[in-house]
């Protein structure tokens, strides 16, 4: 959200500074995300300053080029300026760009910098200014001429009052919708300031000379037939309006949060909307059928056409502002196409309400519909604002577009939203805050928050007791924890002492719970050069559409979507991954390393069959660890010059390294070839009977038509819930270090293709329990050196006798026994 620190001031009278404000409002819970300084003018008017036209005389190479000199009242030496306006002469006080100035003409969206020149023959020091070749109007017929009065050598700046304004990003929580406005952010100012012991009060604009000018003018019936949809409706008409472009005071505080000017009654619009939090809306009586407004919920399949263009089909739960006829505008979400203002309406009726949040959340998602109004209504706006905020709308479109108010003003109210009304005890606040507040201080919060204090008591333990009344558009403040962190933040989280001493309990938690094990997980890979990533859980349902890994029927839909981009819950973290890496390779960093632990959601349509229920869940999730590498794997060196790209061994080294990390024997379990639509190639390791991880190249085609990534990707996906459960089983050993030497050996042999090194060293640990410490693969060959159907292993295998040192011939009884198990169990023969 934007709030423009100038427009801020209109509710607050301050002299901090903006980056004061901005401090003052993040400490007190609205953080500033950012500052961004706004110029009214682009360029800000620098380098232009008021010069007198001394001489000007014709140009004797031209017939509408004159020759001046002027000057800026510094003593100096005049300027000798070459001018092609034909309104220029000796004695003008006009607007001078001198050298090095940079101009932004109005719409060019480059600036151009005055330099010296010769035009034909004669040197120019500077340029003499239109209204458009400085932004400050549009007129191009002849150079500005200004009050004589003007000193000349006065900045330009000066003398157009140059305001710089300042826009604060205000990262809004949910809960915070009181302050999705300009007199919202000023109302949490004012309180931070007066709590503070400085005089402030935010206070909204004065309406108290609005009017009915002729209630029999331009009547209106208005019939709420749906009261729990719209607990409070207002509106008023204004006759003769004069529809055009609004004044520059109010297009530049629309431009300077981001929106465009539409014309002076839309604009009147959202300017109360931003600066009250009350949303509007404006109908063209001239379209309103009957004189009628009816608020009713719509007809199921009822068709309507919003300002958009769109035809959408309403549903039986949508809440509808109608004419006598039909729909005219989604009730706090969206006008219609056929009753908004344009340039021909004469007469309008401005509307302003309490809708009920639930009922304007509900339309706003199923029509998929994300507006200012939607914004502030489905959290809860004020149910006391809309008749201010009504006489504020009327008198500015009186100002700014004429007409009369025409009507009495509608305020249909049946049942009064009241406060929030508890007690609180102060003392029991300052336990829980951790801080003595004096009573003074707190009730001064409360009361700049609009917080009524409506009795007080003392307790039997004296502590100080208030009887409160909380607006009723505070609807995060309803207990005596609310009104504490109330407190606390506009008293200051800084301003809270620190303890001088800490009571702690050191106590041995379990190391191997989940968090934990993530967390070692995490620091590793860190270590291993991986960055960690964090993606949504919803997921576009299209990327599981024809996928026989990960069937489309299987996703968890989300009944009301934010889009249709994000429709589904995600089963797999494959496309989240490939999005990271598609986001980095379109910004030219292709070497990635990227990790990321994540939920993945399945839905079983069988188990929610009615013969299944009961027995089976519909829904499970599973957390999973998701590794993807690409790119290069180490630049180009000194003393390599050649690069080394990723490949499927840089990804497996990096789970192996993650299973030894945990002290998993990686030998325990074993690969087997993975089939998948995923992948390119894929293995899948298995380990106890059940899968733990998969992993492969993800294939080209699907990496290409859905993310436009041309290079291989390497990635794997593993179960951690099952790691979980494998880790647990391990026991970690200490043992002494052997005074005596190990001993190491080596064996060739020529095997079946079908036998693998698991079974090797199975073979091998069971013919040698005591003495075998380790057995390692370091060649495997396979050619036309060999009988068909072989391949050769080449193994290390490690003794040692912690008691003693070992002989050779202990050594060759040993290595026999081992080649003898080898040659039973796999039929493998030693090769010479």
């Amino acid at each position: 959200m934007k709030i423009s620190y100038n427009w801020l001031k209109d509710y607050i009278d301050t002299d901090l500074t903006a980056r004061q404000a901005a401090e003052i409002l993040t400490a007190a819970g609205l953080e500033i995300e950012g500052i961004e300084k706004v110029e009214s003018i682009r360029g800000g008017l620098q380098g232009l300053v008021v010069a007198e036209v001394l001489t000007c005389t014709e140009h004797p190479d031209s017939d509408h080029l004159h020759v001046t000199t002027v000057s800026v009242g510094d003593g100096s030496e005049p300027l000798q300026v070459v001018c092609g306006a034909p309104n220029v002469a000796a004695g003008q006080k006009v607007i001078l760009a001198q050298i090095g100035a940079v101009l932004y003409p109005v719409g060019e969206e480059e600036g151009f910098k005055i330099k010296k020149s010769k035009i034909r023959g004669i040197e120019s020091f500077g340029m003499l200014c239109a209204e458009d070749e400085i932004g400050v109007g549009t007129s191009h017929d002849g150079i500005i001429v200004l009050d004589a009065s003007v000193a000349a050598g006065t900045p330009v700046a000066e003398v157009y009052d140059m305001q710089d304004d300042y826009v604060f990003e205000v990262g809004l929580t949910p809960n915070r919708i009181d302050a999705a406005s300009h007199y919202g952010v000023a109302r949490d100012l004012a309180a931070y300031l007066a709590a503070n012991g400085q005089a402030a009060q935010a206070r909204l604009a004065d309406v108290s000379s609005f009017r009915v000018d002729d209630p029999k003018a331009l009547p209106v019936v208005v019939t709420v037939e749906d009261p729990a949809g719209a607990p409070r409706y207002s509106g008023v008409t204004v006759k003769g309006v004069k529809i055009g472009p609004s004044p520059d005071w109010l297009q530049q505080r629309l431009r300077a949060i981001g929106m465009n000017p539409k014309n002076n009654v839309v604009d009147i619009t959202n300017f109360v909307m931003h600066e009250c939090g009350q949303p509007l809306h404006a109908f063209d009586m001239g379209k309103v059928t009957g004189g009628r407004i009816v608020v009713r919920r719509a007809q199921e399949g009822e068709p309507f056409v919003t300002l958009d263009g769109t035809e959408r089909k309403l549903s039986a739960e949508d809440l509808m502002i109608c004419d006598a006829e039909r729909p005219m505008c989604l009730a706090g979400v969206f006008g219609g196409l056929d009753s908004g203002v344009t340039d021909a309406t004469t007469d309008i009726f401005i509307e302003a309400a309490y809708f009920n949040p639930v009922t304007v959340r509900k339309s706003a998602r199923r029509h998929g519909l994300n507006t200012d109004s939607s914004f502030r209504f489905e959290r809860g706006t004020d149910p006391g604002m809309p008749a201010y905020a009504l006489r504020r709308a009327a008198l500015l479109v009186r100002e700014l577009a004429g007409g009369t108010v025409a009507s009495e003003v509608v305020d249909i109210y049946p049942e009064k939203i009241g406060p929030f009304e508890f007690s609180i005890d102060l003392g029991r606040i300052n336990r829980l805050i951790g801080a003595d507040i004096p009573v003074a201080t707190a009730k001064a919060i409360l009361t700049g928050l609009e917080i009524e204090i409506r009795h007080e008591t003392v307790s039997e333990n004296g502590n100080v007791v208030l009887d409160i009344a909380v607006p009723a558009y505070r609807v995060d403040v309803q207990r005596e924890a609310d009104v504490a962190e109330e407190i606390l933040r506009i008293y200051g989280f800084n301003n809270v002492p620190n303890p001088h001493y800490i009571k702690n309990v050191i106590t041995y938690g379990n190391q191997k719970t989940p968090d934990r094990m993530i967390d070692a997980a995490s620091d590793l890979l860190v270590g291993q050069g991986c960055v960690e990533i964090m993606s949504n859980s919803l997921t576009r349902g299209a990327y599981y559409d024809g996928l026989d890994s990960y069937k489309a029927e299987n996703c968890v839909r989300i009944l009301n979507p934010l889009s249709g981009e994000l429709n589904v819950m995600r089963q797999t973290l494959l496309f989240n991954a490939l999005e990271a890496v598609a986001l980095n390779v379109n910004r030219r960093n292709g070497d990635l390393r990227l990790f990321e632990f994540g939920n993945c959601y399945f839905y079983d349509p069988k188990a929610a069959t009615p013969e299944a229920k009961g027995t089976l869940k519909p829904y499970r999730e599973e957390r999973r660890l998701a590794i993807a590498v690409t790119g290069l794997e180490r630049q180009p060196n000194w003393n390599r010059p050649k690069p080394q790209m990723s490949d499927f061994f840089t990804v497996k080294y990096l789970t192996e390294q993650l299973l030894q990390r945990f002290g998993v024997n990686i030998y325990e379990g074993y690969y087997e070839t993975l089939a998948s639509d995923l992948y390119g190639e894929a293995v899948a390791y298995k380990i106890r009977g059940k899968k733990l991880f998969e992993m492969g190249i993800v294939s080209p085609k699907l990496a290409r038509n859905l993310f436009d990534l041309k290079q291989p990707v390497y990635f794997m996906e593993m179960n951690v819930a099952h790691l979980q459960k494998v880790v647990e089983t391990v026991r970690v050993q200490a043992a002494e270090l052997s005074k005596y030497p190990e001993v190491k050996r080596d064996l060739a042999l020529l095997v079946d293709k079908g036998v693998t090194f698991s079974q090797l060293r199975e073979a091998a640990s069971k013919a040698e329990k005591k003495l075998l410490k380790s057995v390692g693969l370091f060649d495997v060959y396979e050619g036309d050196k060999l009988p068909e159907g072989k391949k050769s292993y080449a193994l290390n295998f490690v003794i040692e006798d912690t008691t003693k040192t070992l002989t050779d011939t202990e050594i060759e009884r040993i290595m026999g026994n081992i080649s003898a198990a080898l040659a039973k169990a796999t039929g493998a023969q030693v090769r010479a």
